[in-house]
């Protein structure tokens, strides 16, 4: 499984311009506001549609400009998590994870959500609404919607920053625990030198929309090799 991306997208004086390709592997995409690393994921989910390039994953061929290809959104196999979750307020979490069961037949449908439930933790709140669920909870139901599908690649679009520090730390086990159930490629993205450096297998330095470089966390933020990634996250390292 892969994920191969050739982006020029234009958009009032900005322009983004990006080229890379990554395996079953969680690469985060990092940089400060404004360089283009949220364009990037709207790009491949189909929300906008580049001036030029392509996007592959699996083999799939979603967008390619010369070839004048650009599949909908709706029909791209991408799992994607924005920052405020837009879980639908009138729907119970078991409504809400249901959603996302695209091209599953209705027999199916029950067996895959309460597979989610069980994975994602959820057991007792299925029938509660995103009102009366936590930060935390919000956050795995929208995980458990955009995997039920069972996506070729997962796209996170800095999901984790408006919640507190013991539930990101909750949410990085967490996305480990997917990551190995999954088994697909996560694109994941963040202007956090912390959460990056404790999630990612591989960085790709956005700035100015142009990639400044590329390499492992220890590549990156110059960190001595063996340094407990969790604890650093969790303020215990000088």
């Amino acid at each position: 499984m892969g994920l191969s991306v050739r982006i020029i997208k234009k958009v009032e004086g900005f322009t983004l311009d990006v080229e890379w390709q990554i395996g079953n592997e969680l690469v985060v995409l990092f940089g400060d506001s404004g360089s283009g690393k949220s364009l990037s994921l709207q790009c491949i989910a189909g929300l906008m549609k580049p001036d030029e390039g392509w996007i592959r994953a699996n083999g799939d061929l979603f967008f390619d400009h010369t070839l004048k290809v650009n599949v909908p959104p709706e029909k791209r196999s991408f799992g994607y998590v924005f920052q405020d979750r837009v879980l639908f307020p009138h729907m119970t979490v078991r409504g809400n994870i249901t959603y996302g069961c695209k091209g599953i037949s209705k027999p199916e449908i029950r067996q895959k959500v309460d597979e989610m439930i069980r994975l994602f933790h959820l057991r007792g709140l299925e029938d509660r609404f995103p009102s009366e669920i936590s930060g935390g909870q919000k956050q795995r139901v929208a995980l458990a919607r955009a995997l039920i599908g069972r996506p070729d690649a997962l796209l996170l679009d800095e999901p984790f920053s408006a919640l507190d520090h013991p539930i990101r730390l909750e949410m990085i086990r967490l996305l480990e625990e997917v990551r190995n159930e999954f088994n697909l490629p996560v694109v994941l993205v963040t202007h956090d030198v912390l959460e990056a450096y404790a999630m990612a297998d591989k960085i790709i330095v956005y700035s100015g929309g142009r990639i400044v470089r590329t390499g492992s966390p220890g590549e990156i933020f110059h960190l001595p090799a063996g340094l407990d990634a969790e604890a650093l996250w969790s303020g215990l390292l000088p």
